[in-house]
């Protein structure tokens, strides 16, 4: 499979062309069709995602320090522990049947206050694991910061929609990696992002082409 690099550096190492260019630094990759549906038939992104979305998709994963998900993607996905801490945002604690029985410290819970399961995640996955960011929302940049305290400077979130808003919205993405597959579903089906409105500016860095898949690396814009 060939990739072609539309705009940004001369290079086809995919190492090279998504290298963060500083530290602390929070991205999110999402997939989508030309429609803008980000699950295909059954609900998963697993779905609409092809080949090509893969090979970044690993990328991505490979030089992440932790993988940031939110609870309802994690389950519908099936999220299960990696090599890669996850961190699991959720403002009710909950932790996913998947990602129960994990080894100690590759997964997290990012959650609040007054969340409904806070006990039962602790004895889950350890009091130092369950980290408790604001009394009845997730503080998203603070999340970042504590884990950049941890080392894991380089972060990656995976979702879902309205992880990705709150993202954008509390200033604490920094790119949203975008891949469009050549598709159209019509139906109904989520956009990479939901919830209320948000108008955040983005910078192209890179596009891709690979066999019609397009992969864009979009930076916020910072004022």
């Amino acid at each position: 499979m060939s990739l072609r690099v539309l705009i940004g550096p001369e290079t086809d190492d995919l190492a090279e062309l998504y290298a963060v260019p500083r530290t602390p630094w929070l991205r999110a990759n999402m997939v989508s069709t030309v429609d803008g549906a980000a699950t295909g038939e059954s609900g998963k992104s697993g779905s609409i995602n092809n080949a090509a979305d893969k090979r970044v998709f690993d990328q991505l994963r490979e030089s992440a320090d932790a993988i940031v998900v939110g609870a309802g993607t994690a389950r519908t996905e099936g999220y299960r522990p990696t090599s890669t801490p996850t961190v699991v945002v959720s403002r009710q604690a909950a932790v996913p049947e998947t990602l129960r029985g994990a080894p100690t410290g590759s997964v997290l819970m990012a959650t609040c206050g007054s969340a409904e399961h806070l006990g039962e995640a602790r004895k889950l996955l350890g009091d130092h694991q369950v980290l408790v960011l604001g009394s009845h929302r997730v503080d998203l940049p603070l999340l970042k910061q504590v884990l950049a305290d941890r080392g894991w400077t380089e972060v990656l979130s995976e979702g879902g929609p309205h992880l990705l808003r709150d993202l954008l919205a509390s200033g604490a993405a920094d790119e949203v990696c975008a891949t469009v597959v050549p598709r159209m579903l019509a139906g109904e089906h989520p956009r990479i992002t939901q919830g209320p409105p948000v108008d955040v500016p983005l910078d192209l860095h890179t596009l891709i082409e690979s066999e019609g898949t397009l992969l864009g690396r979009w930076f916020v814009a910072r004022s």
